[in-house]
């Protein structure tokens, strides 16, 4: 059996930065420290650092006073910012810089006086902490027919900004039936959606004309992971989403002669290891890597951890 990996896959820099944060908060502070939220949306991640000492909760209310709290990477609300503030928590913050370069976006139309409208889904933790970032009210819209259900006027002073894991493919729909609808309409180019889950999604495409099946190594609470796994669907291949190679059905290898297999960004490449290692029981492997994006975007680290010390690399895709 042919396995092609996807390149890139897996972590992404916001995802290196995030996990690193909690651990060298650790190595600093020592056990507990308290983190709000996953840090990010894969379970064996969590796990291992909850091995390590890193305590996860959902609200602030669980966190002991004077404890070490990190927010995620997903970020969170102004009024958690001020909770954390008014209990005098010591707080290091793990949102990736590209969720809080659209907080700032956000921001910048509403002070311009234009009503915001975010392109997101429902409930997901990055949009509930743009939604509590921007100080005013927020339109979310997931589908072309949210579009045309939004009560405001069509030529009502309009901006637009977007959770950063979403399909590009959707919200360049989206945003269409925007420009379509209003007629004084501001946003960014679709480009400023994550650049890893635009890698990774084109990524998935290239695969996906070369394989007979497609595996995406995720949590199913990972949205960037989810969509991977609907873009296999949506090509028309027999695609599955799995957290790690106790999860493979053999069933799903009968006839299949080359395996697509890629990872989401919050999923480790020791995963994909595993999952190989699962397929290998099954008979003979082959594994090779498609040429792709090779990423090196590095974010640094929150101040406090890097004084007095030379700061550790967080690059974003190891390449096998």
């Amino acid at each position: 059996m042919r396995v092609i990996l996807a390149q890139p896959r897996g972590f992404c820099a916001g995802v290196v930065r995030a996990i690193e944060i909690v651990e060298r908060s650790l190595e600093k502070f020592g056990a507990p420290v308290y983190v709000r939220h996953e840090i990010v949306h894969n379970r064996h991640v969590v796990e291992r650092l909850e091995r390590m000492g890193a305590v996860f909760v959902e609200e602030l209310d669980e966190i002991p006073d004077g404890a070490v709290t990190i927010f995620s990477a997903h970020g969170v609300a102004q009024s958690i910012i001020d909770e954390a503030k008014t209990r005098g928590l010591p707080v290091l913050d793990a949102t990736c810089p590209l969720v809080s370069k659209v907080h700032l976006q956000g921001k910048r139309y509403v002070s311009r006086g234009r009503e915001l409208i975010l392109i997101g889904h429902a409930g997901h933790p990055e949009v509930e902490g743009t939604k509590g970032q921007v100080g005013a009210p927020v339109h979310l819209v997931s589908t072309i027919e949210d579009v045309a259900r939004l009560e405001l006027p069509d030529d009502a002073p309009v901006a637009y900004v977007t959770q950063t894991t979403l399909s590009v493919d959707d919200t360049r729909g989206v945003i269409a039936a925007l420009q379509a609808r209003f007629s004084d309409l501001e946003g960014p180019n679709i480009t400023d959606i994550c650049y890893a889950t635009q890698h990774r999604q084109s990524a998935v495409r290239d695969l996906c004309a070369v394989a007979d099946l497609l595996l995406v190594v995720g949590s199913r609470n990972s949205s960037n992971s989810n969509r991977l796994c609907e873009i296999g669907v949506e090509q028309g291949l027999p695609s599955y989403l799995i957290s790690d190679g106790r999860e493979l059905d053999p069933a799903w290898l009968k006839g299949v002669k080359t395996v697509g297999l890629t990872a989401g960004a919050s999923a480790p490449e020791e995963l994909v290891l595993d999952v190989i290692e699962a397929l290998r029981r099954h008979g003979g492997v082959e594994v090779e890597t498609m040429d792709g994006v090779r990423e090196n975007i590095e974010f640094r680290l929150p101040v406090e951890l890097r004084a007095d010390e030379t700061p550790r690399k967080t690059t974003a895709t190891t390449v096998r």
